[in-house]
């Protein structure tokens, strides 16, 4: 017989199967929902295992592509399957607001191993009505380090300049992120981008940047597509998880360059699903996941900053090389307002595919 870490792992392994994992998940304590790849892995071997051993539970690991989709069908549809889900901030806001989510800001979770409350030891902005943080995580600009000689691009502003550096572009199919990068890459201060969102003129003048580009764009939505579009060549520069440029150059051989210029930054948080019929354990579960082993545990496996300051002093030397390591990297971090997002995601997601959807006309004398 199979024992729980074998099972535990065989599940994870199968999770790329709807059918197998909504099967299976009525047999379990508890389903958890991640993101896949070695995103998944590290949240495996970091703490999920030794959650179910400990405290012997037996969990179904499933993966998604993000948003909230499927929690508000199962939710609208009273046949809640999913128990606990990491989500992006944003959707974590959007999911309590719609009632889509347990609120669990009552929670009590663990003190660091040195005793410092953890109101105090989570970073700003971990806490949400429905939410706490686990991991900070970057989107970057990712390229081939040969597809570009003796001059590769360096800046976040070279992604839009097709005449300088020519070819297909790889982009995140959402605005958040990428309205804000045009923005900056017009010229317009980091502090002030959401102003400018604000208003009409600033929202046609982030379009007005893609449409330099969009002729010229591929787009994704999983996280380990932009890795493909560009080792297959399909694309010179994409937006990319840094973890994702990890995994393909330790694990897979490939020589993938990221540029940090004003790297999007951006937090992971726990969430569980409204009516769902495991609450204690969810709650439990998320106790248990953001405890500062825990967590150490996961930025062992992938490099990611905690959410926990307790944590920091314990990321791998190794992990150093992906994650912003200068001054000047931290300073140009930009971080991505996930409330601000929350308030104006519909109105600005519906436009922005709508732009998709019509076609743009190639300005003369721009390279393709």
């Amino acid at each position: 017989m199979a024992s729980r870490g074998s099972k535990i792992l065989i599940a994870f392994m199968l999770a790329g199967s709807a059918g197998l994992a909504a099967g299976a998940a009525a047999a379990k304590d508890l389903t958890v929902v991640s993101w896949g790849g070695n995103y998944t892995r590290s949240q495996m071997l970091g703490f999920i295992l030794s959650y179910q051993d400990e405290l012997e539970r037996d969990v179904d690991v499933i993966d998604f592509d993000g948003g909230l989709y499927e929690i508000r069908r199962q939710v609208d549809s009273y046949n809640v399957r999913w128990d606990v889900v990491d989500l992006e901030q944003l959707d974590v806001i959007r999911g309590c607001r719609a009632g889509l989510l347990e609120p669990i800001d009552d929670l009590e979770l663990a003190d660091s191993p040195d005793g410092v409350a953890a109101e105090d030891d989570f970073i700003d902005g971990a806490f949400s009505e429905c939410g706490v943080g686990s991991v900070v995580w970057y989107t970057v600009i990712g390229f081939n380090a040969d597809d570009f000689g003796a001059q590769p691009p360096s800046t976040m502003e070279d992604f839009f300049d097709l005449n300088e550096y020519p070819g297909k572009r790889g982009m995140r199919r959402t605005p958040m992120g990428n309205l804000e990068w045009a923005l900056i890459a017009d010229g317009v201060d980091p502090d002030e981008v959401y102003a400018q969102l604000e208003t009409e003129q600033g929202l046609d003048r982030a379009f007005n940047v893609l449409n330099r580009i969009k002729p010229n764009i591929i787009w994704w939505r999983d996280g380990q597509q932009p890795i493909e579009l560009l080792r297959q060549g399909r694309v010179r520069m994409s937006t990319v998880y840094s973890g994702r440029v990890w995994g393909a150059n330790e694990q897979h051989d490939a020589d993938l360059e990221v540029i940090w210029s004003h790297a999007q930054r951006s937090m992971q948080q726990w969430a569980i699903t409204r009516h769902g019929q495991n609450q204690d354990k969810a709650r439990e579960f998320i106790q248990y996941a953001t405890q500062t082993g825990s967590i150490v545990g996961q930025v062992e496996h992938i490099p990611y900053r905690p959410a926990r300051r307790s944590a920091e002093s314990y990321v791998p030397e190794r992990m150093q090389d992906y994650l912003p390591k200068t001054e000047e990297d931290q300073v140009q971090e930009f971080v991505v307002d996930a409330q601000w997002w929350a308030d104006n995601f519909e109105e600005i997601n519906a436009r922005f595919e709508r732009w998709i959807d019509r076609p743009v006309r190639v300005p003369r004398g721009l390279r393709r």
